[in-house]
């Protein structure tokens, strides 16, 4: 098992608890980006920098995917994509989608893009919150925890 992280959009604090979480487990992980990367030197920690564009890194990612890995993205097209492929999809704030869940997040998503093509306002996320970050930490916790027998 691998984890595979949508970097160009992954919160940094999301990022040290991977970075921090692959080291004890010994997972590896793989952040994907358009954009340079900073990452400590952990031999279980890699960067792969891929072109600009539409989608360009979340391609790279299902092109590399292997059932039974783990994708980080708050991205829920991916997210599908993931599932589909046989992975599993986390986003920042601790959700894992699910073959249950996904459907209705797609559903709700373009409903929202709707909104804003025809001129409504609907705001962005709230920024990310203490409680966000220790729910997405104990999520990977426990997640690792179940598919340590995988890797």
């Amino acid at each position: 098992m691998k984890i595979w992280v949508d970097a160009d959009a992954c919160p940094v604090v999301i990022k040290d608890i991977l970075f921090r979480a692959g080291e004890r487990t010994r997972v590896s992980i793989t952040l994907v980006a358009h954009q340079p990367v900073s990452i400590p030197r952990s031999r279980f920690i890699q960067f792969i920098q891929v072109g600009a564009g539409f989608d360009v890194a979340d391609n790279e990612i299902v092109k590399r995917l292997n059932a039974g890995d783990l994708v980080i993205t708050s991205d829920i097209p991916l997210a599908a994509d993931v599932i589909a492929g046989g992975g599993h999809a986390l986003n920042p704030r601790g959700e894992l989608y699910t073959t249950d869940n996904i459907k209705a997040r797609l559903n709700m998503r373009d409903f929202m893009e709707t909104l804003r093509s025809s001129g409504i306002n609907t705001g962005g996320p709230p920024p990310l919150s203490q409680s966000d970050r220790m729910q997405f930490a104990n999520q990977l916790d426990r997640f690792l925890a179940q598919h340590a027998s995988t890797q």
